[in-house]
């Protein structure tokens, strides 16, 4: 049973090392490999970018966007100077990227960001943006792939579609299984748990828009059908 712990990142008692850096816990990481093998029988070396990251690390992601530190990008990938804007401004631009501290999937063990380092070309870096996975992109075969297969392996795309919320991620898979019982367990309670005693940047705006953050960028079981 997965606890509170292991659910804001804040431990990784559920978890196994998949080569490389990378975590799952163990179920994920089964079908994750047997997904793998069937994208190299269909000619496509698909590996993990980011799997599982720990709260200190999203607690650091966030804050370093919330003080300028860290780039802050609109809907449209486009760079945000956010020196003028108060608190919320600034945390509703960094939800559409990024999750708060404790309410991101990653910490779950069931979420992987992938890519084909095959197919991106030589000297080119690899974004973690739409439009590399997009028609015409680098990755779009593996998506197109990924779309017709995955769901046979127990995957699929929370952020498929832009609802508002969270902004369309193609490349972030998630292992149904594993996630729709994390989603059960999560709550607004259960984060504000996570924060106690942690500099988190804009407390007191998320404190008070917490139940329309949760709904709005965190509960994302309506797209995940």
């Amino acid at each position: 049973m997965i606890d509170h712990a292991m659910l804001t990142g804040q431990s990784t008692g559920h978890l196994i090392d998949i080569g490389g850096g990378h975590r799952l816990q163990p179920e994920a990481a089964r079908a994750f490999s047997a997904l793998q093998t069937a994208a190299s029988q269909a000619g496509f070396n698909l590996q993990p970018a980011s799997t599982f990251r720990d709260f200190a690390r999203q607690l650091a992601i966030w804050n370093g966007k919330f003080h300028g530190e860290r780039p802050v990008l609109d809907s449209d990938s486009r760079p945000v100077d956010i020196s003028q804007l108060d608190d919320g401004e600034r945390g509703e631009l960094i939800l559409r990227w990024s999750a708060l501290p404790g309410a991101s999937r990653h910490h779950w063990g069931s979420e992987l960001d992938i890519y084909a380092p095959d197919l991106l070309p030589e000297g080119a870096k690899l974004q973690l943006e739409p439009w590399e996975y997009e028609e015409g992109g680098y990755f779009f075969p593996l998506t197109q792939w990924l779309t017709q297969n995955m769901a046979s392996f127990g995957f699929y795309r929370p952020f498929s579609e832009d609802t508002g919320g969270v902004a369309v991620e193609p490349w972030h898979l998630s292992y149904r299984p594993l996630a729709q019982e994390c989603e059960k367990l999560l709550t607004p309670q259960v984060l504000q748990q996570a924060w106690q005693g942690q500099n988190l940047g804009g407390h007191a705006w998320v404190l008070s828009e917490l139940e329309r953050i949760f709904a709005q960028y965190v509960q994302t079981s309506k797209s995940s059908q």
